[in-house]
């Protein structure tokens, strides 16, 4: 079969079975919720590239590889949802960089952001001032989560490494 024939049919039936397989794995397959949803994402792309311009690569081989991440990210966050390890080994910590108006300068540094870019996050949010910011949190995929200071609890805030315990 000439390669851009190939490349047609092979990609009409890959993309098409892809589709149906992240259909049938659930919404999750394609979060981008943490670094492990990330790399499976990117994973996906890869075998998907690689079984339309890789004559090498057969289609039983592409729709194997499809299944085997799609298998494998479900088996690891079904697990991750039972044990701690688990969960531990693969999901990061939300962190807060910034709390009641007050850089959390240590934080920040071990999690590699500046100053410049929490204000920058503050300002996206249409706030003006930093000390009107209740917390800026560094969520799992790499965003950040700005909350005003309207005089709410912290509930939201449950899970984030940094928060102070005594609040006040």
């Amino acid at each position: 079969m000439p390669p851009v024939l190939h490349t047609i049919v092979i990609g009409v039936i890959s993309y098409l079975v892809l589709i149906a397989i992240i259909r049938l794995s659930g919404k999750r397959t394609l979060s981008k919720w943490n670094a492990f949803d990330f790399v499976v994402t990117i994973a996906l792309g890869s075998t998907l590239s690689t079984a339309l311009v890789s004559t090498q690569v057969s289609l039983a081989q592409s729709l194997t590889a499809f299944l085997l991440i799609v298998v494998l990210q479900f088996a690891i966050t079904f697990t991750s949802v039972r044990s701690r390890a688990i969960k531990n080994l693969v999901k990061s910590q939300p962190t807060l960089l910034l709390f009641q108006g007050r850089f959390q300068q240590a934080t920040m540094t071990r999690e590699r952001v500046v100053e410049a870019e929490v204000r920058a996050a503050i300002r996206e949010s249409g706030i003006a001032d930093v000390e009107g910011v209740h917390a800026v949190v560094l969520e799992t995929d790499g965003t950040f989560s700005v909350i005003p200071d309207a005089g709410r609890s912290d509930s939201a805030l449950q899970g984030v490494a940094g928060l102070p315990s005594s609040r006040g």
